[in-house]
């Protein structure tokens, strides 16, 4: 289940600036929050540079091993505030079973119910997909997030792109569908 890694990839061109431009018209609740599923190569683009600015420029992760083979036939989400690009997850199916993976949101919009909503949203789309078993890589210092929504760890700590991460499973299915924003 660990992510498969592929050549570089160039995506210096989708990272964009100026994340902080839409935060001051941000509401404080997690209304303003839409998540949607990916069906245009602009949104797309905007979630690959999402993921570049949080994961590669942010926490150092390799750029040549960020975007790698199951983008290609992964479910992509866009999480936007105020019509702004901020956050992005992706589910990969294999074997009746779902991987929710590259979850990640811009860093003035944390804590504000993004990661919360994408999260909820993929577990809802990776059920209806017919997965059996839903899972993913956490970093260790993001646990009680997944955690607190239902996500519980199986097995040791294990390093991904040298960042210490735990494999979950979700189990509490009622926490997530009772109250899913679409």
């Amino acid at each position: 289940m660990h992510g498969c890694r592929v050549g570089p990839v160039d995506s210096a061109k989708l990272i964009r600036s100026g994340d902080d431009l839409a935060y001051s018209k941000m509401e404080n609740s997690s209304s303003s929050i839409r998540i949607t599923k990916i069906s245009a190569k602009e949104d797309l683009a905007k979630a690959f540079a999402i993921r570049m600015r949080v994961f590669v420029k942010e926490q150092g992760v390799p750029r040549e091993i960020e975007l790698d083979r199951d983008d290609q036939r992964a479910v992509h989400f866009l999480a936007t505030a105020s019509g702004k690009a901020v956050g992005t997850a992706r589910i990969v199916m294999r074997r009746g079973g779902a991987k929710i993976g590259r979850m990640a949101v811009l860093k003035n919009y944390r804590r504000k119910g993004v990661g919360t909503k994408l999260l909820k949203r993929t577990v809802v789309t990776a059920k209806t997909l017919g997965a059996q078993k839903i899972c993913l890589h956490a970093q260790v210092a993001v646990i009680g997030f997944y955690e607190r929504l239902g996500f519980r760890c199986v097995g040791p700590v294990f390093d991904e792109a040298d960042i210490p991460h735990r494999k979950m499973v979700f189990r509490e299915e009622k926490k997530l569908t009772a109250k899913v924003a679409k």
